[in-house]
């Protein structure tokens, strides 16, 4: 029996839907499993604190109006217990390569212990970013 069109479509969606979030799945678990390694390019981390990797551009119009006033009350709020790493993708492409930067912004929670807790693609209001500490 031969399918007919509207659900062959519906079928091919479905695979099209199904095969990237597995590759977004797949993305994140093998960014988890080198969070480690990618720490070790970011120079001094406090010990004992959250870490929030924050990638931005000069031209990110999000960046500047929304997400880096959202990190900043963020930072009120934690105090100590945050550090917030800001990383231009334009001046260090290759750092943001290597954590699979695809857009701005982009923000990684990396817990105390240095397992990456949440990636999140585009802007994130400061209520997520603390549900994400929060909640683990």
């Amino acid at each position: 029996m031969l399918l007919n069109d509207t659900l062959l479509r519906a079928l091919i969606a479905a695979g099209i839907v199904l095969s990237g979030f597995g590759l977004y799945l797949a993305y994140n678990w093998t960014l988890k499993n080198r969070a480690s390694n990618l720490l070790a390019n970011l120079g001094p981390i406090r010990p004992g604190a959250f870490l929030l990797v924050y990638f931005t551009t000069p031209t990110c119009v999000p960046c500047k109006t929304i997400q880096r006033p959202a990190i900043q009350r963020l930072s009120e709020m934690l105090g100590n217990t945050l550090q917030v790493l800001e990383i231009d993708a334009t001046q260090q492409p290759d750092l943001a390569n290597r954590w699979g930067v695809l857009s701005v912004p982009t923000t990684f929670l990396i817990d105390p212990h240095g397992r990456l807790r949440h990636v999140n693609h585009g802007v994130t209001r400061a209520e997520q970013l603390l549900l994400q500490i929060h909640k683990g």
